[in-house]
């Protein structure tokens, strides 16, 4: 239930009726009043505050308290991709600062439910995670909160092994989107099955009854293809008990949730940034108020050279994109155009910027967003060169002004959150019920620490020795785990 002051309420009245006059269109919105602190507890839980229990949750917690107690860091604003939405306003900031923060809360909910990335997303998702907070409560109460907590920690660690594409693969498809997926596994008699055969495969095989290894190899050879979505592969195929399979089903569909959001971070702000400055300038700010809206803006647009701001980035493309249409300046003819007195007074008046980044909104993410619309003219515009440390000057420098660069640099660290793409190659390696990885070598090597630790995790659920393939100083190397030491060897057939 909104606890909104009689002043903020009249202002989010208002702002509504401002939002929908320019076309936004979004779910029913509660607006919360809370503390510092519960914005920090809020934050903490990825803005569910009925997620299930997990020291992880509370060591992140800690950091945002600290960090807002320092000064270092402050949330202004929280929204939860959700029908309705729900979004929490600090207690004590500026009315003025309330304000920007709910015309930003109408663009990023208007966001949500017409950004096509967001569409398979779960719209209950409040009621789901505090429905898996449930689940997991109760598997506590019965195992015991470290064996659960324990098992949870695996399986967080190993959250980023998801096929992210998978949610957009049309149903006739035959994985599936992963909602589907779950309650198939929820079933808990795939992995069972598999395991059957493979142990009297693999018992037919130690008695001789076997015709050569490769041929038993490739009988058994599991996945078929492979497989991007790690977690469920385990779900599927790992020796787990029902409740583990369960709770990995639920942080697999949490991080599933979690997808979109990661995949349009510079649009969706650049779209709440757009629409909250349109809205606070031409409709709602009063005289007095100019000073400190101006004041709060700087500090969130501002982009230094060694950072990268996706509110800065996304408004500005916004903005650009706009301005590009309504004066013409896209297609073939401008394309072409090598006059730069002609193009800088280009001015078809066409007045289609608006239509443009409403379709904008609706069809496209950020590597698609970035790819199309970021031209040489604006990174010029808007000084997004990449930069390094003179040590002889003590100062950062342009190091190239080289645009292919640049866009390459950035669409490269957009691509699957930056993160290394590992697929599930073989769960017969060595024909001997081993697991083995393949990391996609895209000129990057892994962290090693990283990737160690994660092959530990993924032995604790597997339960037999895990390998992964990959690229180590130019030669590609295998890396594997036993359950009681790392190995590191040359390549070999999978």
């Amino acid at each position: 239930m909104a606890n909104l002051t009689p002043e903020l309420e009249k202002a989010r009245q208002k702002i509504l009726a401002i939002a929908k006059d320019f076309g936004l269109d979004f779910y029913d919105t509660i607006f919360e009043i809370i503390t510092y602190d519960q914005m920090n507890q809020f934050a903490a839980y990825g803005g569910f505050p009925v997620r299930y229990p997990h020291w992880r949750f509370g060591m992140d917690y800690e950091k945002l308290a600290k960090s807002y107690e320092y000064g270092l860091s402050k949330i202004y604003e929280m929204v939860i991709n959700n029908d309705p939405c729900y979004a929490y306003l600090m207690e004590g900031n500026r009315t003025v600062d309330q304000k920007l923060v709910m015309a930003h809360v109408y663009g990023h909910c208007d966001f949500f439910k017409n950004n096509k990335w967001f569409a398979p997303t779960d719209r209950k998702m409040m009621d789901t995670m505090a429905n898996h907070a449930t689940r997991i409560r109760r598997y506590i109460d019965r195992y015991g909160v470290d064996e659960v907590e324990t098992f949870i920690d695996h399986c967080l660690s190993l959250e980023n092994l998801i096929d992210r594409y998978s949610p957009y693969i049309p149903k006739s498809s035959e994985r599936g989107r992963p909602e589907e997926e779950e309650k198939k596994g929820s079933l808990f008699t795939s992995g069972k099955e598999f395991l059957d055969e493979y142990i009297s495969s693999a018992a037919k095989f130690r008695a001789g009854d076997h015709h050569s290894e490769q041929g038993q190899e490739e009988h058994m050879r599991i996945p078929e293809r492979p497989e991007r979505d790690v977690l469920l592969f385990l779900m599927k195929h790992a020796p787990l008990k029902n409740w583990q399979q369960d709770v990995l089903s639920i942080v697999r569909a949490e991080a599933y949730y979690f997808v979109p959001q990661g995949m349009t971070k510079i649009m969706n702000e650049g779209w709440a940034s757009y629409w909250h400055s349109k809205m606070m300038t031409e409709k709602i700010l009063s005289d007095s108020e100019v000073i400190d809206y101006a004041d709060a803006c700087a500090g969130t647009l501002a982009m230094s050279p060694m950072s990268f701001n996706p509110y800065k980035v996304g408004i500005e493309l916004f903005r650009n994109i706009e301005e590009r249409w309504n004066k013409g300046r896209f297609g073939k003819e401008w394309n072409e155009c090598t006059d730069i007195a002609e193009k800088k007074s280009w001015d078809k008046k066409l007045g289609l910027g608006r239509e443009k980044i409403f379709q904008v909104r609706r069809d496209y993410n950020d590597v698609t967003f970035i790819d199309e619309f970021l031209t040489e003219e604006f990174c010029v515009d808007n000084k997004m060169f990449v930069y390094r440390f003179n040590n002889r000057t003590g100062q950062y420098e342009v190091d190239t002004r080289n645009f292919p660069a640049i866009k390459k640099q950035l669409l490269f660290q957009l691509t699957n959150f930056g993160q290394p793409i590992i697929t599930v190659e073989n769960a017969n390696y060595k024909n001997r019920g081993e697991l083995l990885l393949r990391h996609l070598y895209e000129g990057v090597e892994m962290q090693t620490n990283y990737m160690e630790e994660t092959l530990k995790n993924l032995h604790k659920i597997w339960k037999r020795p895990v390998h992964i393939s990959t690229t180590i100083d130019n030669k590609e190397q295998f890396v594997g785990y036993d359950g009681k030491e790392l190995s590191h060897s040359d390549a070999v057939s999978a």
